[in-house]
Protein backbone atom coordinates (compact mmCIF):
# COMPACT_ATOMS: atom_id res chain seq x y z
CA UNK A 1 0.00 0.00 0.00
CA UNK A 2 2.32 2.64 0.99
CA UNK A 3 1.82 5.84 0.33
CA UNK A 4 -1.01 4.95 -2.28
CA UNK A 5 -3.46 6.07 -0.19
CA UNK A 6 -2.28 9.98 0.23
CA UNK A 7 -2.87 10.42 -3.81
CA UNK A 8 -6.49 11.62 -3.42
CA UNK A 9 -6.10 15.48 -2.74
CA UNK A 10 -9.02 17.07 -0.73
CA UNK A 11 -10.74 20.43 -2.69
CA UNK A 12 -11.19 23.42 -0.43
CA UNK A 13 -14.71 22.56 -0.42
CA UNK A 14 -13.63 21.26 2.67
CA UNK A 15 -16.99 18.81 4.12
CA UNK A 16 -19.77 20.03 1.68
CA UNK A 17 -22.18 17.38 1.21
CA UNK A 18 -22.75 15.48 -2.15
CA UNK A 19 -25.19 13.66 -4.18
CA UNK A 20 -24.41 11.12 -5.88
CA UNK A 21 -25.91 9.26 -8.65
CA UNK A 22 -23.91 5.56 -8.31
CA UNK A 23 -24.50 3.39 -11.83
CA UNK A 24 -23.84 -0.38 -10.92
CA UNK A 25 -24.91 -3.62 -12.58
CA UNK A 26 -24.35 -5.34 -9.23
CA UNK A 27 -25.99 -4.81 -6.24
CA UNK A 28 -27.20 -7.07 -3.60
CA UNK A 29 -28.90 -9.32 -3.12
CA UNK A 30 -27.79 -9.33 -7.04
CA UNK A 31 -24.45 -10.67 -6.31
CA UNK A 32 -22.10 -11.56 -9.14
CA UNK A 33 -18.18 -10.38 -8.05
CA UNK A 34 -16.71 -7.83 -5.61
CA UNK A 35 -18.73 -5.07 -7.33
CA UNK A 36 -21.97 -5.82 -5.11
CA UNK A 37 -20.76 -5.98 -1.54
CA UNK A 38 -18.36 -2.67 -2.58
CA UNK A 39 -21.09 -0.14 -3.82
CA UNK A 40 -23.48 -1.24 -0.66
CA UNK A 41 -20.49 -0.79 2.04
CA UNK A 42 -19.09 2.07 0.46
CA UNK A 43 -23.17 3.58 -0.05
CA UNK A 44 -24.12 3.28 3.74
CA UNK A 45 -20.48 4.98 4.75
CA UNK A 46 -20.58 7.80 2.36
CA UNK A 47 -24.29 8.07 3.64
CA UNK A 48 -23.11 7.97 7.14
CA UNK A 49 -20.60 11.32 6.76
CA UNK A 50 -23.75 13.11 4.80
CA UNK A 51 -24.05 12.67 1.48
CA UNK A 52 -27.20 11.56 -0.70
CA UNK A 53 -26.70 8.65 -2.42
CA UNK A 54 -29.04 6.84 -4.91
CA UNK A 55 -27.73 3.61 -6.65
CA UNK A 56 -29.38 2.75 -9.79
CA UNK A 57 -28.81 -0.84 -10.41
CA UNK A 58 -30.58 -4.35 -12.35
CA UNK A 59 -33.87 -6.07 -10.57
CA UNK A 60 -33.21 -8.66 -9.01
CA UNK A 61 -36.15 -11.72 -7.99
CA UNK A 62 -37.89 -10.10 -5.38
CA UNK A 63 -35.98 -7.64 -3.90
CA UNK A 64 -38.19 -3.97 -4.16
CA UNK A 65 -38.11 -1.76 -7.23
CA UNK A 66 -37.48 0.92 -4.78
CA UNK A 67 -36.34 0.88 -1.11
CA UNK A 68 -34.17 3.44 1.29
CA UNK A 69 -31.86 1.30 3.89
CA UNK A 70 -29.10 2.48 5.97
CA UNK A 71 -29.83 5.93 4.47
CA UNK A 72 -29.26 4.80 0.87
CA UNK A 73 -31.80 4.94 -1.87
CA UNK A 74 -32.11 2.05 -4.21
CA UNK A 75 -33.52 1.64 -7.88
CA UNK A 76 -33.58 -1.47 -9.47
CA UNK A 77 -34.82 -1.44 -13.04
CA UNK A 78 -35.56 -4.05 -15.82
CA UNK A 79 -33.48 -4.04 -18.70
CA UNK A 80 -35.77 -2.86 -21.76
CA UNK A 81 -36.09 -5.65 -23.64
CA UNK A 82 -35.28 -9.70 -24.51
CA UNK A 83 -31.18 -9.84 -24.76
CA UNK A 84 -29.89 -12.03 -27.80
CA UNK A 85 -26.38 -12.27 -25.92
CA UNK A 86 -24.83 -10.31 -23.06
CA UNK A 87 -23.79 -7.44 -24.87
CA UNK A 88 -26.96 -6.95 -26.08
CA UNK A 89 -28.30 -7.27 -22.47
CA UNK A 90 -26.19 -4.75 -20.92
CA UNK A 91 -27.17 -1.99 -23.59
CA UNK A 92 -30.49 -2.96 -22.70
CA UNK A 93 -29.96 -2.43 -19.06
CA UNK A 94 -28.15 1.03 -19.50
CA UNK A 95 -31.65 2.22 -21.33
CA UNK A 96 -33.19 1.76 -18.15
CA UNK A 97 -30.77 2.76 -15.64
CA UNK A 98 -30.23 5.81 -17.76
CA UNK A 99 -34.56 6.54 -18.10
CA UNK A 100 -34.38 6.07 -13.86
CA UNK A 101 -31.47 8.30 -13.19
CA UNK A 102 -32.26 10.71 -15.56
CA UNK A 103 -36.00 10.97 -13.52
CA UNK A 104 -33.53 11.67 -10.15
CA UNK A 105 -30.99 14.28 -11.85
CA UNK A 106 -33.85 16.05 -13.01
CA UNK A 107 -35.12 16.42 -9.34
CA UNK A 108 -32.24 17.64 -8.11
CA UNK A 109 -31.90 20.02 -11.00
CA UNK A 110 -35.55 21.63 -11.00
CA UNK A 111 -34.66 24.85 -9.67
CA UNK A 112 -31.23 25.38 -11.48
CA UNK A 113 -30.60 23.07 -14.47
CA UNK A 114 -27.56 24.59 -15.05
CA UNK A 115 -25.44 22.82 -12.11
CA UNK A 116 -22.29 25.13 -12.06
CA UNK A 117 -25.21 27.99 -10.64
CA UNK A 118 -26.22 25.30 -7.84
CA UNK A 119 -24.85 26.34 -4.59
CA UNK A 120 -21.57 24.52 -3.52
CA UNK A 121 -23.68 22.54 -0.89
CA UNK A 122 -25.50 21.27 -3.58
CA UNK A 123 -22.49 19.42 -5.97
CA UNK A 124 -23.76 16.39 -8.11
CA UNK A 125 -21.66 13.18 -8.99
CA UNK A 126 -21.82 10.80 -11.39
CA UNK A 127 -20.32 7.84 -10.12
CA UNK A 128 -20.29 4.57 -12.73
CA UNK A 129 -18.57 1.23 -11.51
CA UNK A 130 -17.10 -0.96 -14.35
CA UNK A 131 -17.87 -0.94 -17.84
CA UNK A 132 -21.59 -2.16 -17.84
CA UNK A 133 -22.50 1.27 -16.72
CA UNK A 134 -20.85 2.73 -18.86
CA UNK A 135 -23.52 3.90 -21.59
CA UNK A 136 -25.89 5.17 -19.03
CA UNK A 137 -23.58 7.16 -16.97
CA UNK A 138 -21.69 8.89 -20.40
CA UNK A 139 -25.01 9.89 -22.23
CA UNK A 140 -26.31 10.83 -18.77
CA UNK A 141 -23.07 13.41 -18.48
CA UNK A 142 -23.42 15.11 -21.80
CA UNK A 143 -26.72 15.41 -21.35
CA UNK A 144 -26.80 17.02 -17.92
CA UNK A 145 -23.10 18.49 -18.22
CA UNK A 146 -22.36 16.98 -14.97
CA UNK A 147 -18.85 15.52 -13.74
CA UNK A 148 -17.98 11.85 -14.21
CA UNK A 149 -15.85 9.58 -12.05
CA UNK A 150 -15.56 6.24 -12.60
CA UNK A 151 -14.34 2.83 -10.29
CA UNK A 152 -12.56 0.68 -12.41
CA UNK A 153 -12.37 -2.89 -10.59
CA UNK A 154 -10.75 -4.88 -12.75
CA UNK A 155 -10.03 -5.07 -16.81
CA UNK A 156 -11.04 -7.28 -19.40
CA UNK A 157 -7.53 -7.77 -20.51
CA UNK A 158 -6.55 -8.60 -17.06
CA UNK A 159 -9.06 -11.10 -16.79
CA UNK A 160 -8.25 -13.13 -19.92
CA UNK A 161 -4.77 -12.03 -19.91
CA UNK A 162 -5.16 -10.62 -23.20
CA UNK A 163 -7.92 -9.94 -25.90
CA UNK A 164 -8.63 -12.16 -28.49
CA UNK A 165 -12.46 -12.18 -29.31
CA UNK A 166 -14.53 -9.81 -30.88
CA UNK A 167 -17.02 -9.01 -27.18
CA UNK A 168 -13.59 -8.87 -25.17
CA UNK A 169 -12.32 -6.12 -27.91
CA UNK A 170 -16.00 -4.28 -27.71
CA UNK A 171 -15.21 -4.74 -23.48
CA UNK A 172 -12.04 -3.21 -24.12
CA UNK A 173 -12.61 -0.44 -25.98
CA UNK A 174 -15.61 0.52 -23.96
CA UNK A 175 -13.46 0.50 -20.83
CA UNK A 176 -10.72 2.97 -22.26
CA UNK A 177 -13.55 4.92 -23.55
CA UNK A 178 -15.32 4.93 -19.74
CA UNK A 179 -11.93 6.61 -18.38
CA UNK A 180 -11.37 8.94 -21.00
CA UNK A 181 -14.93 10.49 -20.25
CA UNK A 182 -14.54 10.74 -16.73
CA UNK A 183 -13.11 13.41 -14.41
CA UNK A 184 -11.08 10.79 -12.01
CA UNK A 185 -10.66 7.27 -12.15
CA UNK A 186 -10.81 5.39 -8.56
CA UNK A 187 -8.46 1.97 -8.43
CA UNK A 188 -8.27 -0.24 -5.69
CA UNK A 189 -4.63 -0.82 -5.74
CA UNK A 190 -1.28 -0.02 -7.10
CA UNK A 191 -1.36 -3.31 -9.07
CA UNK A 192 -4.40 -1.93 -10.82
CA UNK A 193 -3.44 2.06 -11.01
CA UNK A 194 -0.57 0.36 -13.51
CA UNK A 195 -2.64 -1.89 -15.13
CA UNK A 196 -5.09 0.46 -16.14
CA UNK A 197 -2.39 2.64 -17.17
CA UNK A 198 -0.51 -0.11 -19.32
CA UNK A 199 -3.61 -1.83 -20.51
CA UNK A 200 -6.42 1.28 -20.86
CA UNK A 201 -3.73 4.52 -21.86
CA UNK A 202 -5.61 6.33 -18.51
CA UNK A 203 -2.93 8.42 -17.86
CA UNK A 204 -1.71 7.83 -13.87
CA UNK A 205 -2.67 11.87 -12.61
CA UNK A 206 -6.18 10.92 -13.49
CA UNK A 207 -6.37 8.50 -11.11
CA UNK A 208 -6.69 8.08 -7.34
CA UNK A 209 -6.18 4.89 -5.52
CA UNK A 210 -8.68 4.09 -3.07
CA UNK A 211 -8.64 0.04 -1.46
CA UNK A 212 -11.75 -1.70 -0.69
CA UNK A 213 -12.93 -2.29 2.81
CA UNK A 214 -14.35 -4.25 5.06
CA UNK A 215 -16.84 -4.11 8.17
CA UNK A 216 -15.26 -6.16 10.74
CA UNK A 217 -18.22 -5.76 13.05
CA UNK A 218 -20.05 -8.47 10.77
CA UNK A 219 -18.26 -11.21 11.90
CA UNK A 220 -18.58 -10.06 15.86
CA UNK A 221 -22.63 -11.99 16.63
CA UNK A 222 -22.71 -15.22 19.50
CA UNK A 223 -21.39 -17.88 18.42
CA UNK A 224 -20.61 -20.31 21.29
CA UNK A 225 -17.87 -22.90 21.40
CA UNK A 226 -20.72 -25.56 21.22
CA UNK A 227 -22.70 -23.75 18.26
CA UNK A 228 -18.85 -23.43 16.59
CA UNK A 229 -18.34 -27.28 17.08
CA UNK A 230 -21.44 -28.58 15.72
CA UNK A 231 -21.36 -26.66 12.54
CA UNK A 232 -17.88 -27.53 11.77
CA UNK A 233 -18.94 -31.06 11.38
CA UNK A 234 -20.90 -30.41 8.75
CA UNK A 235 -17.94 -29.69 6.93
CA UNK A 236 -14.82 -31.70 8.50
CA UNK A 237 -14.03 -34.28 11.48
CA UNK A 238 -12.76 -32.97 14.46
CA UNK A 239 -9.45 -34.33 13.06
CA UNK A 240 -9.29 -32.54 10.00
CA UNK A 241 -7.77 -29.46 8.97
CA UNK A 242 -10.59 -27.14 7.61
CA UNK A 243 -9.48 -24.38 4.35
CA UNK A 244 -12.00 -22.68 3.03
CA UNK A 245 -11.80 -20.73 -0.29
CA UNK A 246 -14.54 -18.45 -1.43
CA UNK A 247 -14.73 -17.41 -5.03
CA UNK A 248 -15.99 -17.51 -8.46
CA UNK A 249 -15.27 -21.17 -10.12
CA UNK A 250 -13.25 -19.39 -13.04
CA UNK A 251 -9.39 -20.28 -13.77
CA UNK A 252 -8.42 -16.78 -12.60
CA UNK A 253 -9.31 -17.09 -9.39
CA UNK A 254 -6.34 -20.87 -9.07
CA UNK A 255 -8.53 -23.14 -8.09
CA UNK A 256 -7.14 -25.62 -9.72
CA UNK A 257 -3.73 -25.18 -8.27
CA UNK A 258 -5.50 -25.11 -4.69
CA UNK A 259 -6.72 -28.81 -5.53
CA UNK A 260 -3.45 -30.03 -6.52
CA UNK A 261 -2.01 -28.17 -3.39
CA UNK A 262 -3.82 -29.60 -1.02
CA UNK A 263 -3.28 -33.24 -2.72
CA UNK A 264 0.60 -31.98 -2.03
CA UNK A 265 -0.43 -31.38 1.86
CA UNK A 266 -2.08 -34.71 2.66
CA UNK A 267 0.76 -36.31 1.24
CA UNK A 268 3.27 -34.58 3.79
CA UNK A 269 0.57 -36.41 6.49
CA UNK A 270 -1.48 -33.10 7.22
CA UNK A 271 -5.21 -34.03 6.77
CA UNK A 272 -6.28 -31.15 5.24
CA UNK A 273 -9.93 -31.01 4.02
CA UNK A 274 -10.76 -28.45 1.44
CA UNK A 275 -14.17 -26.71 1.35
CA UNK A 276 -14.80 -24.81 -1.68
CA UNK A 277 -17.43 -21.84 -2.24
CA UNK A 278 -18.76 -20.25 -4.65
CA UNK A 279 -20.98 -20.66 -8.08
CA UNK A 280 -19.82 -21.18 -11.22
CA UNK A 281 -18.78 -24.29 -13.63
CA UNK A 282 -17.18 -26.80 -11.30
CA UNK A 283 -16.57 -30.26 -13.28
CA UNK A 284 -13.46 -29.87 -14.36
CA UNK A 285 -12.20 -29.21 -10.50
CA UNK A 286 -14.30 -32.20 -9.36
CA UNK A 287 -12.70 -34.52 -11.80
CA UNK A 288 -9.20 -32.84 -10.86
CA UNK A 289 -10.42 -33.84 -7.22
CA UNK A 290 -11.21 -37.16 -8.12
CA UNK A 291 -8.09 -37.92 -10.29
CA UNK A 292 -5.61 -36.96 -7.68
CA UNK A 293 -7.71 -39.20 -5.06
CA UNK A 294 -9.39 -36.44 -2.81
CA UNK A 295 -12.26 -36.18 -4.16
CA UNK A 296 -13.81 -37.00 -0.41
CA UNK A 297 -11.59 -34.58 0.98
CA UNK A 298 -12.64 -31.63 -1.35
CA UNK A 299 -16.33 -30.16 -0.67
CA UNK A 300 -18.04 -27.81 -3.36
CA UNK A 301 -20.81 -25.98 -1.18
CA UNK A 302 -21.81 -23.56 -4.44
CA UNK A 303 -23.48 -20.43 -3.47
CA UNK A 304 -24.19 -20.08 0.42
CA UNK A 305 -25.71 -17.03 2.28
CA UNK A 306 -23.86 -14.99 3.63
CA UNK A 307 -24.66 -16.35 7.50
CA UNK A 308 -22.91 -19.46 6.73
CA UNK A 309 -19.89 -17.91 5.17
CA UNK A 310 -19.12 -16.04 8.09
CA UNK A 311 -19.15 -18.88 10.28
CA UNK A 312 -17.22 -20.92 8.14
CA UNK A 313 -14.40 -18.05 8.15
CA UNK A 314 -15.06 -18.60 12.39
CA UNK A 315 -14.34 -22.77 11.82
CA UNK A 316 -11.47 -22.40 9.51
CA UNK A 317 -7.84 -23.38 10.29
CA UNK A 318 -7.10 -21.40 7.30
CA UNK A 319 -8.30 -19.57 4.19
CA UNK A 320 -6.70 -19.76 1.05
CA UNK A 321 -6.89 -17.34 -2.07
CA UNK A 322 -4.40 -18.43 -4.53
CA UNK A 323 -5.98 -16.36 -7.39
CA UNK A 324 -3.48 -15.88 -10.80
CA UNK A 325 -5.17 -12.37 -11.62
CA UNK A 326 -6.84 -10.20 -8.44
CA UNK A 327 -7.02 -6.36 -8.47
CA UNK A 328 -7.42 -5.96 -4.96
CA UNK A 329 -9.20 -9.52 -3.17
CA UNK A 330 -11.88 -8.39 -0.74
CA UNK A 331 -12.62 -12.08 0.19
CA UNK A 332 -9.09 -12.24 1.57
CA UNK A 333 -9.88 -8.92 3.41
CA UNK A 334 -12.93 -10.60 5.12
CA UNK A 335 -11.06 -13.70 6.13
CA UNK A 336 -9.02 -11.34 7.68
CA UNK A 337 -11.59 -9.23 9.09
CA UNK A 338 -12.63 -12.98 10.57
CA UNK A 339 -9.40 -13.66 12.24
CA UNK A 340 -8.88 -16.70 10.17
CA UNK A 341 -5.12 -17.27 9.28
CA UNK A 342 -4.82 -16.45 5.71
CA UNK A 343 -2.39 -17.79 2.56
CA UNK A 344 -2.50 -16.08 -0.66
CA UNK A 345 -0.82 -15.67 -4.07
CA UNK A 346 1.25 -12.45 -4.85
CA UNK A 347 -1.10 -11.77 -7.93
CA UNK A 348 -2.18 -8.60 -7.91
CA UNK A 349 -3.57 -6.68 -5.13
CA UNK A 350 -3.14 -9.29 -2.88
CA UNK A 351 0.64 -9.02 -1.92
CA UNK A 352 -0.42 -5.38 -1.04
CA UNK A 353 -2.85 -5.85 1.75
CA UNK A 354 -1.26 -9.44 2.63
CA UNK A 355 1.94 -8.62 4.56
CA UNK A 356 4.05 -11.80 4.11
CA UNK A 357 5.20 -13.29 7.67
CA UNK A 358 2.71 -10.28 9.16
CA UNK A 359 -0.81 -10.50 8.74
CA UNK A 360 -0.43 -13.49 6.41
CA UNK A 361 1.53 -16.24 4.47
CA UNK A 362 2.35 -15.03 0.68
CA UNK A 363 3.34 -17.72 -1.90
CA UNK A 364 4.08 -17.43 -5.09
CA UNK A 365 0.92 -17.16 -7.87
CA UNK A 366 -0.23 -20.56 -10.28
CA UNK A 367 2.96 -22.71 -8.26
CA UNK A 368 1.30 -25.88 -6.05
CA UNK A 369 4.69 -26.48 -4.63
CA UNK A 370 4.78 -23.14 -2.95
CA UNK A 371 0.86 -22.84 -2.19
CA UNK A 372 1.60 -26.45 -0.08
CA UNK A 373 4.74 -24.63 1.35
CA UNK A 374 2.54 -21.59 2.84
CA UNK A 375 -0.81 -23.96 3.78
CA UNK A 376 1.47 -26.56 5.56
CA UNK A 377 2.94 -24.13 8.02
CA UNK A 378 -0.30 -22.38 8.15
CA UNK A 379 -1.66 -25.62 9.20
CA UNK A 380 0.68 -26.74 11.81
CA UNK A 381 2.59 -23.57 12.71
CA UNK A 382 -1.20 -22.17 14.77
CA UNK A 383 0.57 -20.04 17.42
CA UNK A 384 2.23 -18.17 14.29
CA UNK A 385 -0.87 -18.68 12.30
CA UNK A 386 -2.88 -17.01 15.21
CA UNK A 387 -0.70 -14.17 15.68
CA UNK A 388 -0.98 -13.05 11.88
CA UNK A 389 -4.32 -13.77 12.00
CA UNK A 390 -4.44 -10.86 15.19
CA UNK A 391 -2.16 -8.46 13.67
CA UNK A 392 -4.45 -8.74 10.04
CA UNK A 393 -8.16 -8.09 11.89
CA UNK A 394 -6.10 -5.32 13.68
CA UNK A 395 -5.31 -3.77 9.86
CA UNK A 396 -8.65 -4.03 9.06
CA UNK A 397 -9.96 -2.25 11.76
CA UNK A 398 -6.89 0.67 11.11
CA UNK A 399 -6.78 0.99 7.35
CA UNK A 400 -9.78 -0.84 5.72
CA UNK A 401 -12.70 0.27 7.45
CA UNK A 402 -15.34 1.88 5.63
CA UNK A 403 -15.52 4.86 7.23
CA UNK A 404 -12.01 6.02 5.67
CA UNK A 405 -12.62 4.84 2.66
CA UNK A 406 -15.83 7.00 2.39
CA UNK A 407 -14.02 9.97 3.56
CA UNK A 408 -10.84 9.37 0.46
CA UNK A 409 -13.73 8.91 -1.66
CA UNK A 410 -15.53 12.45 -0.59
CA UNK A 411 -12.03 13.76 -0.84
CA UNK A 412 -12.12 12.93 -5.19
CA UNK A 413 -15.95 13.86 -5.36
CA UNK A 414 -15.01 17.19 -3.76
CA UNK A 415 -12.15 18.10 -5.75
CA UNK A 416 -13.68 16.75 -8.91
CA UNK A 417 -16.91 19.15 -8.00
CA UNK A 418 -14.49 22.24 -7.49
CA UNK A 419 -12.67 21.82 -11.01
CA UNK A 420 -15.61 21.00 -12.68
CA UNK A 421 -17.18 24.89 -11.00
CA UNK A 422 -13.86 26.62 -11.93
CA UNK A 423 -13.89 24.95 -15.68
CA UNK A 424 -15.32 25.95 -19.05
CA UNK A 425 -16.41 22.07 -19.01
Amino acid sequence: MGGALSEVTPTALGRVSVRVAMLTWEYPPRIVGGIARHVEELSWALARQGHAIRVVTCAFADAPAEEQYNGVWVHRVEPFKPANDFVHWVHQLNAAMHDRASDILAEWLRDAPDAKRLDPDRAIILHAHDWVAHFSAVRLKHAYRLPLVSTIHATEHGRNQGIRTDQQRYIHATERELTAESWRVVVCSEFMKGEVEHTLNTPLDKMDIIPNGVRTSKFEFPFTEAEAAGFRRNYASPEERLVVFSGRMVREKGAHVLVEAVRMVRDMGVPAKLVMVGGGERGHLERQARDCGIGANVYFTGFVPDDTLLRLYRVADAACFPSLYEPFGIVALEAMAAGVPVVVSDAGGLKEIVEHDRTGTVVWRGNADSLAWGLKRTLTDTTQARAMATAARRKCEEVYNWDRIAGLTSDVYRRVWGEYVGSAW
